[in-house]
């Protein structure tokens, strides 16, 4: 199999770099002229209003559609130019988390979680560490043995962060992993988030309907000591590692920090985030 081109020593330290994408459907342009990076460590949320473009972003991030005119990197690779064999390879370093969770239904917890690694043909004892430390780190360890049928949503979606996590991904995106869920369990599962930025400084686009969660996020810090979130205050909010993207019609109006987005006069922006 065809490996990857070699990183770009100006796009290595950037995990998602947009330079100028551009994309249309058959119902007309979806992104326009979209540029944005994602450095290492950080989480960036996606908001805006339905078909302004965020879900496509995931799309294009893991070459399942190639943009009309622009340039994608990821991990370093330009991704618009590799072919599908290179692009596989890839993936292996990127971790999704879908809205609905995407589990098999007729495959236990523990072997929707270890579904990856069982493809690449992983040691079974191996395979068993590996998944109980996916579960333990959402909590759910006593799910091995269940099957999705008999979790509830949240569960499922936590399930669903444990498999994209097993592969020690560097970089995660959330598909709207809130989407649907009450405000406590959307609060567990912005926590989870949060721990792996936190723990294990993973790179994460965040597609979200919910303004909420990304202030969660950019206000917010994992402690390790008590095993919750705690708020950060002050100055040590540059040290969350968290901005905003918001798109409007496909192109992108803000780019910046949750301090930066607190202070824009536009009148759409005020009003969305009102």
């Amino acid at each position: 199999m065809p490996a990857p081109e070699n990183p770009s020593p100006n796009t290595v330290h950037k995990t998602i770099i947009f330079d100028q994408v551009s994309i249309a459907f058959d119902s007309g342009p979806v992104l326009d002229n979209v540029s944005f990076e994602l450095p290492r460590g950080e989480t960036k949320a996606l908001l805006g209003v339905s078909g302004s473009g965020k879900s496509t972003i995931l799309k294009l991030c893991l070459g399942l559609i190639r943009p009309d005119e622009g340039h994608i990197h990821v991990l370093g690779h330009d991704i618009t130019a590799m072919t599908e064999e290179a692009l596989f390879e890839l993936r292996n370093k990127v971790g999704i988390v879908f809205q609905e969770s995407a589990l098999f239904d007729s495959l236990t917890v523990r072997e929707n979680v270890a579904f990856r690694l069982t493809e690449e043909k992983i040691p079974a004892e191996e395979i068993e560490r590996r998944v109980r430390e996916a579960l333990q780190f959402v909590e759910l360890e006593h799910t091995l043995d269940m099957l999705p049928s008999e979790l509830s949503g949240g569960m499922r979606r936590r399930v669903g962060i444990a498999r994209a996590i097993i592969t020690q991904p560097e970089v995660l995106l959330y598909d709207s992993p809130t989407g649907g869920l009450d405000p406590i369990t959307s609060t567990t599962i912005i926590e989870l988030i949060m721990k792996q930025r936190d723990v294990y400084k993973t790179s994460a686009l965040l597609v979200s309907h919910r303004l909420q969660d990304g202030f969660m996020l950019a206000s917010h810090c994992y402690d390790p000591a008590s095993k919750h979130m705690k708020l950060v205050e002050g100055a040590g909010l540059r040290d969350v590692h968290t901005t905003f993207l918001l798109l409007r019609d496909g192109k992108v109006i803000f780019d910046g920090t949750a301090h930066d987005l607190g202070q824009v006069e536009d009148p759409y922006i005020r009003e969305y985030i009102a």
